[in-house]
């Protein structure tokens, strides 16, 4: 029998996560357990959707995103119905899935580089806010959430 050599159509951070979860359930870490295997469960969705695509980091990330979003929409739900245990075990799986995405802009951080694609772009009113909006959700993919941008966006442009 010839060597052959297997390729592996996982990306570095899909197997950090791996890692991370044979770790994880070593160690009888259950809230990363949970996140770790809800990252992987949504990794192997988006895979099979569909026609069959192979997935990049900045593809994993935003699953990633994703499900921090959901975290945090549970952790608002359960704290206003009074279940501050659940509230707590969404959050603790959310600081798990957060050590997996890059450190997100602070508002400041958005703020400034919105000014620059606005400068860039000679936008000066509501009408080029889609222009703005594109080049600067392009530009913070990953970085910071839509709806910061797209609040700042408006913020400086209507004023």
């Amino acid at each position: 029998m010839r060597n052959t050599k297997i390729v592996s159509n996982m990306t570095q951070l899909e197997e950090r996560i791996q890692k991370d979860l044979v770790s994880a359930m070593k160690n009888r870490q259950e809230n990363a357990l949970a996140a770790l295997r809800s990252i992987k469960t949504a990794i192997q969705n988006e895979k099979v959707s569909g026609a069959y695509h192979e997935l990049t980091d900045a593809d994993v990330v935003g699953l990633i995103q994703k499900l921090i979003k959901q975290r945090k929409e549970s952790m608002d739900i359960y704290s206003q119905a009074g279940r501050n245990d659940l509230a707590d075990k969404e959050q603790k799986e959310m600081f798990v899935l957060m050590e997996y995405v890059p450190k997100q802009l602070t508002e400041e951080e958005v703020e400034e580089k919105v000014k620059s694609i606005i400068a860039e772009t000679g936008a000066s009113s509501m009408k080029d806010m889609g222009k703005v909006m594109g080049l600067a959700t392009q530009r913070m993919k990953g970085l910071a959430e839509g709806k910061t941008i797209s609040q700042i966006v408006k913020n400086l442009l209507s004023s």
